[in-house]
């Protein structure tokens, strides 16, 4: 029997039903929204070597090649292909945590993906060889100016060679492991860097060494010429001892600081080959100086320092050679190098332990790396660190460890709270910046180099520069945060140039939460520029160039900001030659954010040609719906002024570069430049008395036709000096054939020196305005200075 329902329960248990699957809606929506760092089961720490084994790992195992039969295999496997694309790109990451997937609107790839083959024997090739270590862009330059000897394998993933090479690869990386460093760049992933290397064939496999030139390998690639290669560059020297320099040869280096490890080659046992002593000898460079002794020709003193068989010794600095006081002496049993190293290595001398006491005078008058900790000392896991006094000897910084539990206020006032390093910059503890790279010898090197030589400090309440009269770039960021510290490289370059105009400062928020949220920093890294009531938020790419740019442009603003009456003013009521280019644009709006660096570079290029400005439609959203502004960003040009109505023309291109928008831009200026015809090309430019530049071109020439606006703009920056044409090869055929032009564009030179003329002109390859003004000014100089010469002469 059914039960009859009145309306007020129906309605209500409809509710219900209703409350109920929205609930199980959201819950599902919730679910497969997981984060990109979630989907590839990666911190938001990791590092990209972790990104990409994470990835490889998930693309074995899910790949549809491999579940054929799952339905959704294939847009499951595009969730965690388009979150890798995201995190392995240090922009896009950046992006993706400050605003989520909503930052990536402009850049959705990740639509494609390779096969199961690809990602099981092509991808990473080297992420699980301890000894080869994979550099990307951002790595790059530290690792190879840290002083170490790197030899460095570009890569291509899709490379047969490269695969053929690569077991060889990791034989030889273990071979000469403690030597030198070996590398590793996926061409792949970086390709710019590989182009700025000069790589342009796969493998290519090059030496670097800080100061020298690199090195490139043409040699066949087994293991035994690649070891022969590098020993080549590994600084190696094997002293044998005898009876006429042994006594000197100690004393001077235990003068120096420097011990000794001997082999001493006797008829029983066995001592270290010559090859185990260069390699001993290459590996402890700087630290240990290698020798060995013939004690069949050195038999009596061999006796006097109780060497009666073959025997291995280091004898430290300060080391007594009497055979009865031999305790500080360290006899090695091994004859294996990498064995002998590391014992040599961890019976070398620990860096000097300041005290709370003489702290602020030491740092007052030398540069210092100082290592801090607290109570045990972390920096005895590795020791090659021991390294470090003799490859920043040349930066005169010296090297010291702290102890922060014997004086935890000192540490306190300087925001060590866990084991760190710092580099003190010969000011006392007011000039200092903390280390929050690896802790590996390259990149400490790397950054202590860098660091004394840059003017970026450690900021806290202290020091923090709410009210100071100077100009300051504060970057608020978070140690764990990989973007962050790819940034902190550019900003120490980018210090250096703005010395005495800016001062560069960081802030770390997971320390100082409380000063990064009265800024409300939401996000990291976010670099900000105070000066004075003034703060300016950097968004553009994490390179020194474009924080320099960003810098200068806030010096010398490019772009105006416009308000409607400002506006009406300069744009609509414009003098009769002038053109302007104006951005409408929305602050919230992503791919305004994106343009407005690219849009702040083409003013710079075109200033005195173009006005450019921009105007904020959010604060003035009547005035730009009044101006017909649909979208952001809208991009106008205005040209001079003619008898027609109001007029402007709209930017519909799909790239919005600073390169493309010039181009743009300079197409509707009035052409500068001469069309000449065979007649005018003879009479004006071979037998008149200008100098010319002629641009020599094919209307059906795409390189031509964007060429043209740049040709139109040297025309402008040389006028009154050098006169430009162009030449239309189509149409006068002959003429270009007798100029000698076999290719379009083709851009020539014809100097007028005292009634002489070189009809074949002086070919210029350059295509950017600016260069071909500085080359043609320099010619024109030469010229000038030969005509004085040969006045002086007459």
């Amino acid at each position: 029997m059914g039960v009859w329902l009145n309306k007020n329960d129906y309605v209500r248990d409809l509710k219900r039903v209703i409350l109920c699957f929205l609930i199980v809606y959201m819950a599902i929506l919730v679910g497969t929204d997981q984060d990109f760092y979630s989907l590839l089961g990666v911190s938001k720490t990791a590092s990209s070597r972790e990104i990409r084994q994470a990835f490889k790992k998930l693309a074995l195992k899910l790949h549809p090649d491999k579940n054929p039969n799952n339905p959704s295999a294939h847009s499951d496997f595009l969730k965690i292909n388009r979150a890798y694309e995201v995190l392995k790109d240090e922009d896009l990451r950046k992006k993706y945590d400050k605003y989520g997937e909503k930052g990536l609107a402009d850049n959705q790839e990740g639509g494609q993906y390779e096969s199961w083959n690809y990602y099981r024997y092509d991808f990473g090739i080297y992420d699980d060889d301890p000894e080869i270590i994979t550099l990307d862009r951002r790595e790059f330059d530290a690792a190879v100016n840290s002083g170490e000897l790197w030899f460095v394998n570009f890569y291509s993933p899709g490379c047969s060679h490269c695969h053929d090479l690569a077991p060889t690869w990791r034989d030889f990386a273990k071979e000469v492991d403690g030597l030198l460093r070996i590398g590793a760049v996926n061409c792949g992933d970086d390709r710019m860097l590989c182009r700025m290397k000069g790589v342009n064939s796969y493998p290519s496999l090059f030496i670097f060494r800080s100061g020298m030139a690199a090195v490139k390998y043409h040699g066949d690639r087994s293991k035994e010429s690649l070891v022969s290669f590098a020993m080549q560059h590994v600084r190696s020297t094997v002293t044998e001892l005898w009876t006429g320099n042994f006594v000197n040869s100690i004393q001077t280096a235990f003068a120096a600081g420097v011990g000794w490890l001997i082999t001493f080659c006797s008829k029983g046992g066995d001592c270290l080959t010559s090859q185990t002593r260069l390699r001993l000898s290459g590996m402890l460079d700087g630290l240990v100086n290698v020798g060995w002794m013939d004690c069949a020709t050195q038999d009596n003193l061999c006796k006097s320092l109780d060497i009666t068989t073959s025997t291995t010794a280091y004898f430290p600095p300060g080391a007594t050679l009497n055979n009865k006081e031999k305790s500080s002496v360290l006899f090695l049993n091994s004859l294996d190098a990498k064995e002998i190293y590391l014992e040599i290595m961890h019976n070398l001398p620990d860096f000097e332990l300041l005290s709370a006491n003489t702290l602020e005078d030491r740092l007052a008058h030398h540069r210092w790396l100082l290592f801090f900790n607290f109570g045990k000392h972390e920096n005895s896991n590795d020791p090659e660190l021991k390294k470090l006094k003799t490859l920043l000897k040349n930066e005169h910084i010296q090297i010291g460890r702290f102890d922060c539990s014997s004086a935890p206020d000192v540490c306190s006032n300087l925001y060590v709270f866990q084991p760190c390093l710092a580099v003190f910059k010969g000011q006392g503890t007011k000039e200092y910046e903390i280390h929050h790279g690896k802790k590996i010898l390259y990149d400490i090197l790397a950054f202590a180099k860098e660091s004394v030589n840059s003017h970026v400090t450690t900021l806290g309440p202290q020091n923090f520069p709410a009210n100071d009269k100077e100009p300051w770039l504060v970057d608020f960021f978070a140690p764990w945060c990989p973007p962050c510290r790819a940034l902190l490289p550019e900003l120490r370059k980018a210090s250096k140039h703005l010395y005495g105009q800016l001062k560069f400062g960081t802030l770390d928020c997971t320390i100082h939460e409380g000063l990064c949220n009265m800024y409300n920093i939401q996000a990291y890294p976010t670099t900000v520029v105070f000066n004075q009531s003034n703060v300016h938020e950097y968004e553009g790419h994490h390179s020194a160039e474009q924080i320099l740019e960003f810098i200068e442009d806030l010096m010398n603003p490019s772009v105006i900001s416009l308000t409607p009456t400002t506006f009406n003013e300069l744009v609509k009521q414009r003098k009769h030659d002038e053109v302007w280019m104006v951005d409408f644009y929305s602050p919230w709006c992503h791919p305004c954010q994106v343009l407005m660096p690219e849009w702040k570079r083409m003013a710079r290029t075109l200033t005195g040609l173009i006005n450019v400005g921009s105007i904020d439609c959010q604060q003035y959203h009547s005035f730009c719906a009044q101006e017909n502004v649909r979208r952001y960003p809208e991009i106008r040009f205005y040209p001079q002024k003619s008898n027609k109505a109001y007029q402007y023309h709209s930017y519909n291109g799909w790239n919005r570069d600073a390169y493309s928008l010039r181009i743009w831009g300079l197409g509707f200026l009035p052409q500068a430049s001469i069309d000449l015809t065979p007649q005018t090309f003879n009479e004006k430019v071979l037998q008149g008395k200008n100098h010319w530049v002629v641009d020599f071109y094919a209307p059906w020439c795409g390189p031509c036709q964007n060429f043209a606006p740049e040709f139109e703009l040297l025309a402008r920056m040389i006028k009154g000096k050098v006169k430009a044409g162009k030449v239309d090869c189509q149409a006068y055929g002959q003429t270009c054939q007798k100029a000698g032009i076999r290719a379009y564009p083709t851009v020539k030179f014809y100097p007028y020196e005292r009634a002489k003329r070189n009809i074949w002109g002086e070919q210029i390859d350059a295509r950017d305005a600016k260069e071909i003004a500085t080359l043609i000014h320099e010619k024109l100089k030469n010229l000038q200075n030969h005509g004085k010469r040969d006045k002086d002469e007459l």
